[in-house]
């Protein structure tokens, strides 16, 4: 078994019972192979696939001018390098971008050319078609400087749909069907019954007409119609009555409506009897082909043909008439004797195409044209060519109506079609067989579909979107261009003048700037960042909308099982439209989620993995991934649980097709890290799985004694942490940066194999949290290629770290941990268990105004010393500064209009001549409520605009920290290379070389120790290979050097160039402060299960309840929070994190007592080997295991996976190895070791029962209290009403509601009231008195008009209600 570098450190202990069959994929995979496949930038030109950007190109190119003389070709497009790389992007605001150039060909062709068209000329040129956002190895997007994710959008497939209304529409409860088909891109079109049973068709969801006409259309006469959705019944006419061919089947279930005889006159059926199974075998068994019926039979019938006079050539009838006497007496008089009439019955066989014919006012296919038209333009005059285009342009244009490949297969596979390919837009079969199986789902045969079905649904990732909107963009460039290309010759023009590359460029930017798909990313922790990027939304462009989403959209359906997550949701109203891949989910070429299974053939499980989608899965019978396997890996049980179409059932192994690969394959990445999942109820998961999204990355991140196994995966592919790109011994660490020695056998020949990994050392996230990353290696260190090298935000050792392990007891604690109140111990608090670094962005900007320039300065008036004290001469505030609310940060002084002096100002200004009241003070200050330390400063500076002081500075101190980092990296790169060349040099014979060494000598290790490195370069070895390798080992360290000389340049020229900033906008200043939040009273708190609360005290650790060897809980818990809310999961997480811990005490004693490393071992491999996974701990040298024991000190971390955990007989195992019953003495545990006698830590008496105590994963939550808290003495007043304004942002005032004035009214506090309502909100002239009167001494409140009883009153006059106060 391979264990990577990090994970022998410290093993998780897997209680597993299966063996993993099938690795979790990448779980950042779907949104980068959508945009690789978009860009296909790794690829020539000539291999690229048609899709994505090409495809986008392909749809569009060539444009045609309106004479067609002159066209425009696409040939290929490259992708420049970006100008700024991710980090300087963030920090400028700048979006991380490449140019995208096509190389397009402008063909004009000879118009005087009298036969085949004659090129006259062609010329080719790279154009600019904007700029292209990147994505970065993290699967988020730069836009404007901050971090976006496109969201995937989980809509309706293109295809045809059938479904009816489930009788909601009339009142008799009738169910009317209908059929969609929905293009990818296009006119939607829709057919649907009626009441009546009268079909009609729509088109775009306009007035709808009857659907014979959409058929006339497409060049189908009245006789063609009816062929195709009926069969004929063929009658001889006679003199009196008629014959009729005997068809049985027809006749079955039929009354019969008079007398059946055989040819000697034998009644086979009474009149008036139904005809049954038996009669229609008499009728056959007598030979009857044709039976006479009465001329009242024929009464009612539809014709089937039109019937023409042979002579006159006249038409009798047509077809769709109803036969009467009238016109059978014609038809005899024309001496018709054959007829055929529509066979119709009430069962299964309705007339419901012939009654829309006969609705149908159209005669003829272009009146049928011009019928649409009508409905398309109402009130344009149709012409002839204006009707044929309008109605081509509708479903038969390519450029405007596009099924797609996906579509194209859905409604092949709807439609029963072999071929699951064909043309992208509709052909006249595709009309007919739509309406033809809609017929056939009114007359009772066949199923409609489920529209939540995931077979129906369909994801558009973010390359997809993308490609929608360049399309967008090409469509408005290309009408330009059309325009453009008549002038092409006249004028001699160039590609580059033809194509303006605005339109692209703004579609783009909208896109990824304000779609509503494209979301600033939440990025509290390394898991809520990886969840956003898995979210498929069925909300945004083209998809649903909160009010009109029902209850079915939302709902989890069957299909989901294994590619949607049926636990994570967001709780609101969005519930149940935004969700989470499943851990294995994937996306097909289609776009549809699969999800994998192992195939099983005749009831043994092979290793087989088939990825099936919903449509597939529906097909097999499935069983569970706990179906009991034995040894030869055979299906054991007698009847396994298994899923057929959505459905469970019980089935007899032979009959399994398929089986689950993982039991924790339904969840999502969320639901998978909760322990013990379930035993949790779905809502509480529900809750438990979106808090984890909202855990706040603690300063020392401490692994969960209680995991699922899966933490590893989670923090290595958020990219949080650092991987090792090559394996090789680490040479260098130090806070910031990790250099590894690459091995020899991985670095190429004559490369210097030195890889630099730089750390991000407290950088903002976009929710200010901290993202800070720290090497977890030390020198001399062998890793391998992928082992993990330094930790990040959250994580502790390689795995997710959320929070903090708690020592819980659940009991009450004087009513302080009523209603999911949560006492915590003061020690917590005084470790800093749960105290967050956040950094905060604070920014001003230096316009140009119209009454002349802002300026940052140090000179600002009325600055108290200690406040200018942090200022340096540029007026910015220096790093390391302490700060608090009110402390200036960035000095700024604004220009204001001149005003009318006071006599005070006019003497001032004559005493001292002075200007500086022309200026008012608008620095940037610390805003209310918080405290920090100032920890970077940047300063932008527009071009042509001279630099200060402290930009100048900035930007030195940036390129020296830059050159020295360069000159590290190549000492090291140097000392490697040189380590390799004595490597090959010491032995060799050589031909000769510095200090006159002999042809013929060795080269020992003294002769270069005594030579300067750089000579060695001029030894002359005699064979041929070491030569080579030497020559290019110094062309190799020359080449690097002239890398880093071009690198420092490149990074010089940048920062030196002026920075791009808004319009009018001459200098930023941004300054980070770090904010250090402890854990208070108010903070959110919350397990894994859903279990939330809010800190209501933090207690002496004296007065905490303690067991009886003295240690107190960490935190206490209401045991009234589990039994309701059904989720115990947390209960087990307690008992097992209690294990956890006992066992990491005993391995630190061991430890400490220095037992023999076998006795080590013995332990170790009792902990790990007796249940559950095994682990090679054989494989581990004596040291490896004495440095896993010592990180295990602190509790063996278990991994209990999603529905495939610890049971009960494993836990006590655990806890019985953990505490022999000496220890459980000591502590005052029970029996059976799962609670502990408890003692009041203020009186010391042992409280009356027994209480449950254990270690659990406690995480805090990113609402914090130093955020909501808010107080207000004067501050700014609404414009119209004068009231105070109302929230934080706005440093608003607390809101005295109606229910408030009422509480006041009952207690008949008349005074408070008057004061509430005047004084203390927008009685102006009553506020300002009362400020005076107190100033004065004099306590009287003169209260006055509420400023908003003038506004009731103006209201009232614009009625046109004259209005007035009579005052006494």
């Amino acid at each position: 078994m391979h264990y990577s570098f990090t994970e022998k450190k410290r093993i998780r202990k897997s209680f597993a019972k299966r063996a993993n069959v099938h690795n979790v994929p990448f779980l950042l995979a779907t949104q980068l192979e959508s945009y690789h496949d978009f860009l296909q930038e790794d690829k020539i030109p000539s291999q690229r696939k048609n899709e994505g950007l090409q495809s986008a190109f392909t749809s569009i190119f060539p444009i045609v001018s309106h004479n067609g003389f002159a066209r425009l070709e696409f040939l290929s497009y490259v992708l420049g390098d970006p100008p700024f790389n991710i980090k300087e992007c963030q920090q400028r605001g700048l979006t991380y971008a490449s140019p995208l150039r096509a190389k397009v060909r402008l063909v004009i062709l000879d118009k005087e050319s009298p036969t085949k068209p004659v090129v006259k000329e062609m010329k080719e040129q790279e154009v600019y078609m904007g700029e292209l956002p990147l994505m970065t190895s993290t699967g988020s997007f730069v836009i404007n400087g901050t971090e976006r994710v496109i969201v995937s959008q989980l809509h309706r497939s293109p295809g045809v749909f059938f479904e009816h209304d489930r009788g909601k529409t009339h009142s008799s409860g009738k169910l009317l069907f209908s059929a969609r088909i929905i293009p990818y891109r296009g006119s939607w079109l829709d057919y649907e019954f009626d009441p009546k049973d009268i079909l009609f068709f729509r088109v775009d969801r306009r007035r709808k007409m009857p659907v014979t006409i959409l058929l006339k259309a497409i060049g189908m006469t009245p006789e063609q119609i009816l062929e195709n959705f009926f069969v004929f019944d063929d009658f001889t006419l006679h003199a009196d009555g008629a014959e009729m061919k005997f068809v049985a089947e027809r006749l079955r279930g039929e009354v019969a409506r008079f007398d059946i005889t055989d040819k000697a006159g034998k009644v086979l059926v009474a009149k008036d009897k139904r005809i049954n199974s038996k009669h229609v075998r008499d009728v056959e068994a007598a030979g009857i082909k044709q039976i006479s019926v009465p001329e009242d039979y024929l009464l009612g019938r539809i014709l089937a043909k039109n019937i023409v006079d042979a002579d006159t050539g006249e038409v009798i009838a047509s077809a769709n008439d109803e036969l009467t006497d009238d016109l059978l007496a014609r038809l005899r008089e024309g001496k018709i004797s054959h007829i055929q009439t529509l066979y119709t019955n009430d069962l299964d066989q309705g007339g419901y195409i012939s009654q829309t014919l006969r609705m149908d006012d159209t005669n003829d296919q272009m009146a049928a044209k011009v019928a649409i038209y009508r409905m398309m333009r109402p009130g344009e005059p149709p012409t002839e060519d204006s009707v044929e285009a309008l109605f081509n342009g509708l479903f038969y244009n390519p450029d405007r109506y596009d099924l797609s490949a996906v579509g194209r297969m859905k409604f092949n596979r709807r439609i029963g079609r072999d071929s699951l390919t064909g043309d992208m837009t509709l052909s006249n079969e595709d009309v007919l067989a739509v309406i033809k199986i809609l017929v056939e789902l009114r007359n009772g045969r066949g199923e409609v579909d489920d529209i939540d079905h995931l077979g129906n649904r369909r994801v558009r990732c973010v390359g997809e979107l993308a490609e929608n909107q360049f399309r967008a963009g090409l469509v408005r460039v290309e009408r330009a261009v059309k325009e453009r290309l008549g002038q092409a010759e006249a004028d001699n023009l160039m590609p580059h003048d033809l194509i303006n590359s605005k339109p692209i460029s703004a579609a783009i930017r909208e896109f990824f700037g304000s779609s509503q798909l494209s979301q600033f990313m939440d990025q509290t922790n390394p898991l809520s960042e990886i969840t956003h990027k898995r979210r498929v939304s069925a909300l945004g462009p083209g998809g649903l909308t909160r009010e009109r989403a029902g209850f079915e959209v939302r709902d989890v359906h069957p299909t989901h099982y294994g590619r949607v997550c049926p636990i994570e949701t967001p709780e609101g109203p969005n519930i149940g439209l935004i969700n989470s891949l499943a851990l294995y989910a994937r996306l097909n070429e289609y776009g549809f989620l699969e999800t994998p299974y192992r195939k099983v053939e005749g009831s043994k499980v092979t290793d087989q993995i088939d990825y099936l989608s919903a449509i597939e899965e529906g097909r097999y019978i499935i069983a569970q991934a706990n179906a009991t396997i034995d040894k030869a890996g055979m299906l054991s049980d007698e009847l396994v649980s298994a899923r057929e179409a959505g459905e469970t059932i019980l089935v007899s192994p032979e009959r399994v097709q398929y089986m689950d690969v993982a039991p924790g394959q339904v969840v999502s990445v969320a639901a998978s890290l909760i322990p013990f999942l379930e035993h949790d109820d779905a809502n509480r998961a529900l809750m438990g799985a979106n808090m984890q999204r909202q855990a706040v990355p603690c300063l020392r991140p401490e692994k969960a004694l209680v995991g699922t196994g899966i933490e590893r995966t989670v923090a290595v592919d958020s990219g949080t942490t650092v991987q090792a790109l090559r394996g090789g011994i680490v040479d260098y660490i130090d806070a910031g940066r990790v250099v590894i020695r690459v091995n020899d056998d991985e670095a190429q020949a004559g490369e210097v194999g030195v890889d630099i990994y730089n750390l991000i050392k407290y950088t903002r996230s976009n929710q200010n949290t901290n993202i800070n990353q720290r090497p977890i290696v030390q020198v001399g260190d062998r890793v391998a290629k992928h082992d993990v090298i330094a930790d990040g935000a959250s994580t502790d050792l390689g795995e997710l770290a959320l929070g903090q392990n708690m020592l819980v007891a659940f009991m009450p604690w004087n009513g302080y941990n009523f209603e999911d109140s949560i006492l915590i111990s003061e020690k917590v608090v005084a470790d800093d268990r749960y105290t967050s670094i956040h950094i905060e962005e604070l920014s001003v900007v230096a316009r140009d105004t119209k009454l002349g320039a802002e300026e940052i300065t140090r000179d600002i008036s009325n600055l108290a010393e200690n406040q200018l004290a942090r200022l340096d001469e540029s007026g910015i505030v220096y790093i390391g500064a302490e700060v608090t609310a009110g402390d200036t940060l960035v000095g700024k002084v604004t220009p204001k209009g001149e005003t009318q002096l006071t006599p005070e100002e006019k003497l001032l200004r004559a005493i001292f001549g002075e200007k500086a009241s022309d200026v008012k003070d608008t620095s940037l200050r610390v805003p209310s409520g918080m405290v920090g330390t100032v920890i970077d400063v940047q300063v932008f500076t527009r071009e042509g605009i001279p630099r200060d002081k402290r930009a100048q500075q900035i930007i030195d101190d940036e390129l020296q920290r830059y050159r020295l980092d360069l000159n590290d990296q190549l000492r090291i790169v140097e000392g490697d290379a040189f380590q390799r060349l004595e490597k090959m040099l010491v032995g060799k014979v050589v031909n000769g070389g510095p200090k006159k060494i002999a042809k013929g000598t060795k080269i020992t290790a003294e002769y270069l120790a005594d030579l300067d490195k750089y000579h060695w370069f001029d030894i002359r070895p005699s064979d041929d290979t070491s030569a080579n390798a030497l020559e290019a080992i110094k062309e190799s360290i020359a080449e690097k050097r002239h890398q880093f000389d071009l690198a420092f340049e490149e990074k010089r020229k940048k920062l030196t160039q002026g920075d791009e900033l808004p319009p009018g906008v001459q200098k930023m200043v941004k300054v980070y402060l770090a904010v250090k939040r402890r854990l208070q009273p108010g903070d959110k708190m919350a397990g894994r299960h859903g279990n939330k609360g809010v800190v209501s005290r933090i207690l002496p650790i004296e007065d905490m309840p303690h067991m009886a060897d003295g240690t107190p809980a960490d935190v206490v818990l209401n045991p009234l929070g589990v039994p309701s809310r059904m989720n115990v999961g947390q209960v087990l997480e307690v008992h097992l994190g209690w294990a956890a811990k006992g066992l990491g005490l005993r391995i630190g004693e061991m430890l400490n007592t220095q037992v023999q490393i076998a006795e080590l071992r013995k332990f170790l491999a009792a902990i790990y080997n007796e249940s559950g996974k095994t682990e090679d701990l054989d494989s581990f040298s004596d040291a490896e295991i004495l440095e896993l024991a010592s990180n295990l000190k602190n509790g063996v971390p278990f991994a209990t996976p999603v529905f495939d955990g610890a049971d009960e007989g494993e836990t006590r195992r655990m806890l019985d190895l953990a505490y022999p019953d000496h220890i459980a003495k000591q502590l005052g545990m029970t029996a059976s070791k799962n609670q502990v006698t408890m003692y009041d830590g203020r009186t010391g008496e042992a409280f009356e029962r027994t209480v449950t105590v254990g270690y659990m994963h406690y995480l805090k939550l990113h609402h914090l209290v130093d955020d909501k808290m808010h107080a207000r003495s004067t501050g700014p007043y609404s414009l119209v009403t004068q009231q105070p304004l109302g929230g934080k942002a706005q440093f608003g005032g607390q809101r005295f509601g109606e229910m408030e004035v009422w509480a006041l009214e009952a207690y008949g506090a008349s005074y408070v009231l008057q004061e509430m309502l005047t004084v203390k909100s927008d009685d102006v002239n009553g506020r300002t008195k009362v400020y005076e009167n107190l100033v004065k001494g004099d306590h009287v409140i003169d209260a006055g008009m509420p400023e908003s009883f003038n506004v009731l009153v103006k209201e009232i006059r614009s009625l046109g209600i004259d209005i007035d106060l009579e005052r006494d």
